[in-house]
């Protein structure tokens, strides 16, 4: 039952989402904690103990980078494969967590699934430009970093993809969270309740609708526990005037909120989790790598996260008339990557490779939208180049084949299969 509190928000640092549930337990150190994780890590979907080599693409320059060889890079997925969805599954959240390997900071990029890139290449290695969250559904995980890499200039090897019915269990399991909501976003999260609660199997009660409407719809209008079912509707909203920017800032306060509330939990909860979880948890990690990537959680500092692109056009009145698509259109590529690398990596001089620069000089010719729509805040990232790019790369900058891309949303909040 939903019931409101009047107190203030209380949002938990951000954090590794997926491997989190697995280093939680290895606090308390004790053997009969690590035989119990141990047991149940077989649970994973993992190949025993062996590492899967992900067959990934990375530009030329990325493999060895210097600066970068100081980071872990990890891709995060959160699927949404539904019963009747016999493909990979949409990728509804992707993040990218930087762990820097000397200072233990942690930091969080949430990559905004429409953002209009280059995710794969037909027959005669032309690139295929949608939403970056096709990707996953092309390919899978490899098809998904390999996308990440080659047009951020990165060098991911390894990932951790979550089930749509994951976050639903964590928060059932943890006995509910409580979440401050605008008037606004209980009427949507009711609205995407019905379809979360019949794929989940789980049920819920709707959340009192404020009577009367308040004057501003978009304000905290107070504080209500929520289950499972609820927190994952809330987690995918993208109808308020924030759109995708507020949807992965809620999955951020989320996430933080979890870690919090599982930190304060019994061990029987934590162990609880596991056997409902992992299951739904897939990964490129063995187990002996899950379990040293834990050991460090003592000495992690979780940093800022952001949103990527940073600067960018939006709104299908300006997009779709220049690619097809309601979609996101980065000002430019080229301007992003090196605002992420200078967030991520401290890279404050950083030069993106000659992949991306014709990638984003593709996007520029055949939107309109180049230099001049960069935001002004972030055109101090914009650089006069001294040489020509060198186009090496077969098909780059060829015209590419685009169509209607529907990722099976619709504005109430349910789910369609291939378009019908």
């Amino acid at each position: 039952m939903s019931k409101m509190k009047k107190k203030k928000r209380h949002i938990g640092r951000k954090i590794l989402f997926g491997v989190e549930i697995v280093v939680l337990l290895l606090l308390v150190g004790a053997l009969f904690v690590y035989a119990q994780i141990n047991k149940k890590m077989d649970k994973l979907d993992m190949k025993d103990d062996e590492k899967q080599e992900l067959q990934v693409q990375m530009n030329e320059n990325i493999s060895g980078n210097e600066v970068l060889s100081g980071y872990t890079n990890i891709a995060l997925f959160g699927i949404d494969k539904r019963a009747t969805d016999g493909g990979y599954g949409n990728s509804d959240t992707e993040m990218i967590a930087s762990i820097n390997n000397d200072t233990k900071e942690v930091r969080i990029v949430s990559l905004y699934r429409d953002t209009y890139m280059r995710v794969d290449e037909d027959s005669e290695g032309n690139g295929i430009y949608k939403k970056c969250n096709a990707a996953f559904n092309i390919g899978g995980p490899e098809k998904a970093i390999s996308m990440m890499n080659t047009n951020l200039d990165l060098d991911i090897q390894d990932y951790v993809a979550v089930d749509f019915s994951a976050m639903s269990k964590i928060v059932d399991c943890l006995g509910g969270l409580d979440i401050p909501l605008t008037y606004q976003e209980i009427i949507h999260t009711n609205n995407y309740c019905k379809g979360t609660s019949e794929e989940t199997g789980t049920s819920y009660d709707p959340i009192p609708i404020p009577d009367p409407k308040p004057e501003n719809e978009a304000e905290i209008y107070g504080t209500y526990h929520l289950n499972g079912v609820q927190v994952t509707s809330y987690c995918r909203i993208r109808q308020t005037a924030s759109m995708d920017m507020g949807r992965t800032e809620r999955q951020r306060r989320v996430l933080g909120l979890l870690a919090e509330k599982a930190k304060k939990s019994s061990l029987t909860t934590l162990l609880n989790v596991l056997d409902e979880v992992f299951p739904m948890v897939q990964t490129s990690f063995s187990k002996s790598e899950l379990i040293k990537l834990g050991s460090s959680i003592l000495s992690y500092k979780f940093g800022e996260t952001i949103g990527f692109p940073a600067s960018y056009v939006m709104g299908p009145e300006v997009t779709k008339p220049v690619t097809g698509l309601d979609c996101l259109i980065p000002t430019t590529l080229e301007v992003n990557v090196r605002y992420l690398h200078e967030f991520l990596f401290a890279s404050e001089a950083y030069e993106p490779s000659d992949t991306v620069k014709i990638r984003s000089d593709f996007v520029a010719d055949k939107t309109g939208f180049g230099n001049t729509s960069v935001k002004e805040e972030w055109q101090r990232f914009v650089k006069e180049r001294t040489e020509e790019v060198s186009d090496d790369t077969s098909g780059e900058e060829s015209d590419i084949y685009t169509e209607e891309d529907y990722d099976g949303y619709s504005d109430d909040g349910s789910y369609e299969v291939d378009g019908e």
